[in-house]
Order: structure tokens, then sequence, then C-alpha cells
């Protein structure tokens, strides 16, 4: 395993760490042998910290961590999020600070190394998306957060970078936070450069340049893209975080990609991942894996190590295309 600087906070993260949340499934459910076998495996193959949310099956996530870590000799780093609903604004801080409360009830510990927003950001109120003004504003997130942070519950804070992209742009520009969930991989590299007129997706304008300039610690998203990018099979838990996006068209996407690339570079998953990891800035990438099968396969892509040059000039001219092979 290969470690990076996580930004500004001074910590050596794995380059690839353990998501606990819905898409992979595994944390959310009850099979504890499985899930003590892999995170197990995981802390052997080097990786140091673990992401969860109470979103995650409404606390079970959390849960099963809290239990799990207590049978562990290491204390890997750990995250988790609070999404704020539209009828708990008028109390943001209070939200933020009864939520990571209970999250550490949940998870047995006295604080958190990162506490993040889980909302998407944007110019208004809609639904889960929430305003620039409530997240940097007068008793806002950002207010909120340097409160439980003053109280030591945890030592830092952060976004997930989705919503518009001009918001969250405007929201990495203040310098609050110190780190960003990102979201990019192959079919949606915009968060790293910039696009060619005939691709079609949410354009995120060069995002990691923007969590750069500020030294926030960049964690990578979404890089098998709801699952389209490691495989054809289907669970029913696959979710489209963008806009411009949906499944069936993100799959035919894939599917160019592989023709493409062919299969000189390690297992779907393991190319997916090794695109990822090919970035320089990002400082780790979040593998929500769903069996020991899958986490042998990301452990693996880590070795392997960035992707050649002649698959990203393929990947670039795909581009040009809209990824129609």
């Amino acid at each position: 395993m290969k470690y990076r600087r996580f930004g500004r906070t001074g910590i050596e993260v794995s380059e690839l760490i353990l998501g606990a949340g819905n898409v992979s499934g595994l944390y959310t459910g009850e099979d504890r042998d499985t899930q003590q076998r892999l995170l197990r495996r995981a802390l052997d193959g080097g990786i140091n910290w673990i992401d969860t949310a109470f979103r995650y099956g409404k606390g079970k996530s959390e849960e099963a961590l809290g239990e799990l870590l207590q049978d562990v000799d290491e204390t890997p780093y750990v995250s988790t999020k609070v999404g704020i609903e539209p009828d708990e604004l008028n109390d943001i801080p209070g939200v933020i600070e009864r939520n990571l409360v209970a999250s550490l009830t949940r998870l047995r510990r006295e604080s958190v190394d990162l506490y993040q927003l889980h909302n998407r950001i944007g110019s208004k109120v809609d639904g889960r998306l929430i305003a620039v003004e409530h997240v940097l504003g007068k008793n806002g997130v950002a207010e909120g957060m340097r409160r439980i942070q003053e109280q030591g519950l945890c030592k830092f804070i952060g976004i997930t970078a989705l919503g518009e992209t001009p918001a969250v742009h405007e929201v990495v520009r203040s310098g609050v936070f110190d780190t960003a969930q990102v979201y990019y991989n192959m079919l949606n590299p915009s968060a790293a450069q910039a696009m060619p007129a005939a691709w079609t997706g949410q354009n995120f304008d060069r995002l990691i340049e923007a969590c750069r300039e500020q030294d926030m610690g960049i964690i990578v998203i979404r890089a098998f893209a709801a699952g389209v990018l490691a495989t054809d099979r289907r669970h029913g838990r696959e979710s489209m975080i963008t806009s411009d996006a949906d499944l069936e068209s993100e799959t035919k996407k894939a599917h160019a990609v592989f023709a493409r690339l062919g299969n000189g570079h390690g297992s779907r998953a393991q190319t997916a991942l090794r695109f990822a990891l090919s970035n320089p800035y990002i400082s780790c990438v979040d593998a929500g894996v769903a069996d020991l099968d899958q986490l042998e396969q990301a452990l693996g892509a880590s070795v392997l190590g960035k992707l050649p040059d002649e698959a990203f000039r393929a990947l670039g001219s795909l581009y040009k295309t809209n990824l129609k092979n």
C-alpha cells in the first residue's frame, strides 16, 4: 500500500480507503463474519482509513463498524457524515452536533477524524440540495462544524463536492473546509481536465485544481461510476449522483471504454481504480467493496500502479466522440 499526503491535515492516508456505503451494501447488512474478515484484510493490506455515514443503512454501517473496531488492535482513521434536511435549516449547528453525538455513540468513539457534509450544494435549497448561504453563512454548516471541532468531537471538516458545479467551487474557494469528496472516474474525468465539446456529463470544471489551491485533502468517490465500470452485474442499489447521467448511457460508455482499452490492465475494476490512482494530485480513492474478492482486486490495483500513457491517449480520443467506440 502506498500513502499520500491528505492535504493540509498532516495525515498520510492510504491511497485506498475502505468505503462502508450503500452501493457496496456490505456494512449496511447483518453478515458480521464477512464484515469482520473484510475489515481484517483491509487493515492487513495497509488501508488506514474507513469512511461511513449515518445515511448508510440509517446508522447500520456506523453500528457495524463501532462493533467490529472493538475487536482489532489497530486504530484506523474514521470519517462519517451529516445530512441536513430541508426542515432543519433553522438550527444547522444544533443538527450537526446532535447528529455527530449520535454517530459517535454508534461508532463507540469519543471523536472522529473527519466530519463531512453529506448534502449536495447548490444556489438554492431543493430537497437535499443545500444552498451555499446555508453552508457558509451565519449559523450555517461551516459555523456548526467549527463548534464541534472546538469541542474536540472531530479533528477535521469536509464536504461532499456534488451538486451545482459553480456552487461547489464557491464553497471550495472559501477555504473553510479541510477535505472534499470529488467525483472522478474514466467516464467523467472533468474534475481533473478540460473536456472536449462533444463530451456529455456534469462538468466539474477542474475541481481538483480548485481543491489543491486550498490545500484540501481530496477523496475520490465513484471511481467505479456506481459499478458500471467494474461489472455488468446489477444489484439494484446503483444510483446516479451527477446531472446529465443515467444508468443506461453510463453502461454504454463503460462498454466503449473497455472495447478500446482491452483487458490488459487488470480486471475492469482494477483498470477503473488504476485510472483514479494515476492522478498524483488526489489523496485517496474510496473503494466501496462488497466482498473479499473485490477487496483483493482493489489491493491488487494499488500494486499495479498507474495506467500507462497509451491508455490515457486512448481515453482522450474517446472523449472527443462522447465515448462512442
